[in-house]
């Protein structure tokens, strides 16, 4: 009679559990010396790029005289509603009409550029056509090119057609993207399965609906990056409309902060240094709340492409 074997617990090795960070490879630690080299490193980075930005605020909470007294990168007297007061009624309130005029420029020109930009890269990835390596290669070098090198072709295009002074001569420069369109073609040939297209067409979908419906959808965290760099590009431009427009009521915010700023110290129209400090302040609100409430989908999109 034969019995059956029995497993011995006591002597039998216990089961090995999978190390994290691969199978059978030990967990690899970072250096304490590294960490520590790396935090340094990123605080003073943000140290350096913050400091600026505190000052402005702190500034613009003080009175003219208070700027040139006391710690600058302290509160004084604080002033701030005075100062906001004083910034949109002076010169009967132009400097609203100057933030509007930013508003138009900076999202209609990104949005327009978007849509630009999603269609292009759109048709760049998924269609195969001659020409498209020549084009997407054109693109890659008008990335390239510094747009201050354009703005005098430009001026001397738009003098031909009578559009300089006008807010075409902003709008229309700010309406194609080289970087947007690259990013556009990159992410949709990353992120868009030639699956899903296919099935849509079985499905009788057109073209244009496949693109609305579906393309869109899929490259919503590029466009937005997209649409985001647009807008600042465009809300901090000064070459160009400095250049295109010569009515006030015609000019953005940032054409407008500079002229205020070169008549701090001339007669009585001159404007207080606070002032046109606060002004400045105002201006970066908008790109501060732009970049808090969209800033999930710009991470997203930095990434597109990268993992394929």
């Amino acid at each position: 009679m034969t019995t059956a074997p029995t497993l011995d617990t006591a002597t039998d090795p216990a089961p090995q559990r999978p190390v994290r960070g691969g199978v059978g490879r030990p967990r690899q630690h970072t250096p304490r010396a590294a960490r520590w080299i790396t935090l340094a490193v990123m605080a003073f980075a943000a140290v350096y790029f913050l400091t600026p930005v505190w000052w402005l605020l702190v500034a613009s909470t003080k009175t003219n005289s208070g700027l040139f007294t006391g710690n600058g990168f302290w509160f004084g007297h604080f002033a701030l509603l005075d100062n906001l007061r004083e910034v949109f009624t002076r010169q009967g309130g132009i400097y609203s009409t100057w933030l509007l005029n930013s508003v138009l420029y900076a999202v209609g020109g990104a949005a327009v550029s978007t849509l630009v930009s999603a269609l292009a890269g759109y048709a760049l990835a998924k269609y195969a056509f001659r020409g498209r390596e020549l084009t997407f290669n054109m693109v890659l070098a008008a990335v390239l090119v510094p747009q201050p090198l354009l703005a005098i072709p430009l001026y001397l295009m738009f003098t031909q057609v009578h559009l300089v002074n006008t807010y075409w001569a902003v709008l229309l420069p700010s309406a194609v993207s080289p970087f947007g369109v690259y990013l556009s073609r990159v992410y949709a040939a990353a992120s868009v399965p030639d699956e899903l297209i296919e099935a849509g067409r079985i499905d009788g979908a057109g073209e244009i609906r496949i693109f609305a419906a579906i393309a869109l959808r899929v490259m919503s965290p590029a466009l937005v990056t997209v649409f985001l760099f647009q807008f600042v590009s465009i809300w901090t431009n000064y070459l160009l409309p400095v250049l295109m427009l010569a009515n006030d009521r015609l000019q953005p915010v940032t054409v407008g902060i500079v002229g205020w700023q070169a008549q701090r110290s001339i007669g009585p129209s001159a404007v207080p240094t606070n002032i046109v400090i606060t002004a400045a302040m105002v201006s970066v609100v908008p790109l501060i709340a732009l970049f808090l409430s969209l800033q999930r989908f710009w991470r997203s999109g930095l990434t597109a492409g990268s993992v394929k």
